[in-house]
């Protein structure tokens, strides 16, 4: 992401490890997956965290051909990576603002269409160059979100082919769609719009169709048609709450600890004292804080516990509040020989997953990466 550049010096700096070799075999593993279909990655919000630069890179090392981003600006770092090879496709998820043709044009991006007006854009801005740029076409099966109601899909066709005219459906080339809530199998909601997803898929033969996100990878349905668009899951999060995740962690967040301290049973802890030991205490203190990212909701108090971390092998749990740039953590059940200024907590990781994080944070693993930090020193592996 743009920004001050990051000058790593020497300290105790969080450290933000990212495995780019999981992140590749999570990509092969799905391909393997949806296969005869072809298999996408999305790549938005920084790649969920990890790094658009380094994560496309990885992925199109793997094979990867077709990556899908929210906003053109992600596109055009995307194909900075790729260049303009026709080889790749970059899908923009958001749709086409007013005004942003040219830009598309120039990175050669393919907008994701959801509405009559977004076509008239393109369409009066796509020639020349652009006129050899598909779009795809965003329906609307139960989001109510972006996309056209699917009743005018065929319309929508139509007046492609007659706004473009020479170039077949004007160039569709992708039918799309995306799930209300592929994460739980048993909802009914997955039913209706595979059926009525198929239905639209059949009167249009000869455009890809695209459902699937990570959680529709592991429906029974298998709804997979054309073209498998998974992200989540890509970087290690489990695309099957209440099963084994089948998926290599990707992101590993660890922290030195900067001082330790012993505390008597009834002292409180951080902000507003809303955390009393319960017993003879060591505390551990950590430089990351909600302002790296950690979700401040993870704050353990004496109403309820908070978040975890692995410190030397044993799961210790967060005390008192997450600051902005500090958090202690209840150290006692480590080994006390052992611990001492600069011993690694590990916050993410193989034990304590985003999925884990989230959960305890009251939120999802997708926010947990998302909002991951740039005061991290961070450190690729695998690349």
């Amino acid at each position: 992401m743009a920004g001050a550049p990051h000058i790593p010096l020497a300290g105790a700096q969080a450290v933000l490890a990212i495995d780019l070799a999981a992140l590749a075999a999570n990509w092969r593993f799905l391909a393997d997956r949806v296969a005869p279909a072809r298999c996408a990655a999305v790549v938005k919000a920084d790649a969920y965290g990890t790094g658009t630069e380094q994560a496309v890179g990885a992925l199109a090392r793997a094979g990867c051909r077709v990556f899908f981003v929210a906003h053109a600006s992600e596109g055009a770092r995307v194909r900075a990576v790729l260049g303009a090879r026709a080889g790749f496709r970059v899908y923009v998820l958001n749709g086409l603002p007013p005004g942003a043709a040219r830009d598309y044009v120039e990175h050669v991006l393919r907008p994701v269409l959801g509405s009559f007006e977004e076509l008239r854009e393109w369409a009066a801005h796509a020639t020349g160059a652009g006129a050899e740029i598909p779009v795809a076409l965003h329906v609307d099966t139960g989001m109510n979100r972006l996309g056209l109601a699917p009743d005018r899909a065929a319309e929508f066709i139509a007046l492609a082919g007659e706004l473009r005219p020479g170039v077949p459906g004007g160039a569709v080339d992708l039918l799309m769609s995306h799930f209300v809530a592929s994460e739980a199998r048993g909802d009914a909601f997955n039913g209706r719009q595979i059926a009525a997803f198929r239905a639209l898929r059949d009167r249009f033969p000869g455009v890809a169709a695209s459902l699937s996100n990570s959680s529709g990878l592991f429906l029974p349905q298998k709804p997979f048609y054309d073209l498998a668009r998974p992200g989540y899951a890509l970087y290690g999060g489990n695309p099957a709450p209440g099963k084994k995740n089948p998926m290599r962690p990707v992101v590993t967040l660890r922290a030195p600890i900067l001082q330790l301290r012993d505390i008597e049973a009834g002292e409180t802890v951080g902000y507003n004292a809303q955390w009393t030991a319960k017993r003879k205490t060591r505390l551990a203190a950590i430089g990351v804080g909600y302002a790296d990212g950690l979700p401040r909701s993870l704050m353990a108090t004496d109403a309820r516990p908070g978040g975890e971390a692995m410190v030397l092998g044993a799961r210790c749990p967060f005390a008192g509040r997450v600051s902005m740039d500090i958090t202690m953590i209840d150290v006692t059940d480590a080994p006390r020989d052992l611990l001492k200024p600069g011993v690694d907590v590990e916050l993410l990781g193989a034990e304590i997953t985003v999925d884990d994080m989230g959960a305890r944070a009251g939120t999802i693993g997708y926010e947990v990466l998302t909002s991951l930090g740039r005061r991290y020193r961070r450190e690729y592996t695998g690349g």
